[in-house]
């Protein structure tokens, strides 16, 4: 009750990469609690779902900085268009590529700083003027490789890294005004992201680390309840949560070599499985 309570202060959602993974999840769970809100999913494909009678899909690549801009000045049409009420935005979209950095493409290296850092900034500033006139919440997804190095996702380790670090300073910054951020960090996260990073099959298996692996809808349900109880960060379950400060407290030279020496077993294990 509480959270269908608080999610009616919102009259218009922002999803980015809501036609899969997390971001469809979230959708689909704030649906359940706030059927007639506008939806607004910002994703290259269109989602499979429907996002109600005012919502709307926006096909765009996040990691186009033109096609981005162009998109945020509709989304701030389409907000004014909508009664007042508060804004929730979502920077969800995101991926990762898994490999030895000299082995990767740079192309997709930089695509993905574009994608996971630049629109993250990009989008949450051109939308910003209108959440502080507005009120409301920016919800960022990080990640639990955000706490230390990631060998063999090392561009994507420190990705996340930036989002984490960038969204806390964003809530300190924004203290005192209607505006607020959340940063979410999940652990491996059963959806689509492990193959379009390159594994061959998901690292863990469902039930194989309790607390550790977690379905979508289960990241989104506690995403949901973090923004009603007004947290400003959330570590999903609670072994993640264990792992990410032990690891956070230990040298950062020593974790580097722990998270190596456990990403380069999946690696070959995803050589045996190929």
């Amino acid at each position: 009750m509480k959270q269908l309570e608080y999610f009616k202060r919102f009259s218009v959602i922002i999803v980015t990469g809501g036609s899969s993974g997390i971001g469809c999840s979230i959708i689909k769970a704030i649906q359940n609690v706030a059927p007639d809100i506008t939806l607004c999913n910002l994703s290259r494909s269109k989602p499979a779902f429907f996002l109600g009678p005012t919502g709307q899909h926006f096909p765009v690549d996040l990691s186009d900085a033109t096609a981005l801009a162009d998109t945020a000045s509709e989304l701030i049409k389409k907000i004014h268009s909508v009664p007042n009420g508060e804004v929730l935005l979502v920077n969800n979209s995101g991926f990762g590529d898994y490999g030895r950095m000299p082995d990767l493409e740079l192309k997709k290296q930089l695509s993905m700083i574009d994608l996971n850092v630049r629109a993250v900034v990009d989008l949450t500033a051109r939308l910003l003027p209108t959440l502080l006139e507005r009120g409301g919440v920016v919800v960022n997804i990080a990640s639990t490789a955000a706490f230390q190095p990631t060998p063999y996702l090392a561009t994507y380790g420190a990705s996340k890294a930036f989002v984490r670090n960038w969204s806390l300073a964003l809530n300190e910054d924004l203290r005192g005004s209607k505006v607020r951020t959340l940063t979410v960090c999940p652990g491996p996260t059963q959806s689509n992201f492990f193959k379009a990073a390159g594994f061959a099959t998901p690292p863990m298996k469902k039930g194989s680390a309790p607390g550790l692996d977690m379905s979508s809808e289960e990241v989104a349900a506690r995403t949901l309840n973090a923004i009603a109880k007004g947290q400003a960060l959330l570590v999903t379950g609670w072994m993640n949560h264990c792992i990410s400060f032990f690891g956070s407290k230990m040298p950062l030279v020593a974790v580097t070599r722990i998270g190596g020496a456990i990403l380069r077993k999946m690696r070959l294990e995803q050589h045996r499985a190929q």
